[in-house]
């Protein structure tokens, strides 16, 4: 078990100063990439056909917490702009498989790469090599704090 060093009041402070850099860093990312006129539910289902792969409606639904109706018209609009296709499921005929096109993997790929080129530069134009040490400690601190 770790000891508690800081006093409560330092650790919430720290907790309050750490959501709001991951909210600024979030937004300059963000910036970096733009998804063009995508709403939030439409990133969020890109990514989720990213991340997780093909499949349905429904699923979708299930993990965005809204009702299929609701995933349909936003896997629709995805439709309309080439980003998502849909393909009978071979195990039933009566569903669809929803997976991203080429095109849509083409365009993550590209943001990707564009957020991961403007972290490199700005690590490098705005910290010492020390710091550059000290946030690659950071980084793993980070990782602790989000591994539960």
């Amino acid at each position: 078990m770790i000891k508690q060093l800081t006093d409560p009041r330092t650790a919430n402070a720290l907790a309050h100063d750490l959501h709001a850099l991951s909210g600024k860093l979030k937004r300059r990312l963000r910036e970096q990439a733009s998804s063009g006129d995508l709403t939030p539910s439409q990133t969020s289902v890109l990514g989720h056909l990213d991340r997780n792969g093909p499949t349905t409606v429904t699923a979708l639904a299930r993990m965005e917490g809204v009702r299929s109706q609701s995933m349909g018209a936003t896997v629709a609009a995805l439709e309309t702009a080439g980003l998502v296709k849909g393909s009978p499921d071979p195990n039933d005929g009566r569903q669809t498989i929803l997976s991203l096109t080429p095109a849509c993997v083409a365009l993550i790929r590209t943001g990707r790469a564009a957020r991961t080129e403007w972290l490199l530069k700005t690590i490098q134009t705005k910290f010492t090599p020390q710091e550059q040490d000290q946030l690659a400690v950071a980084v793993k601190l980070l990782n602790r704090l989000v591994e539960t």
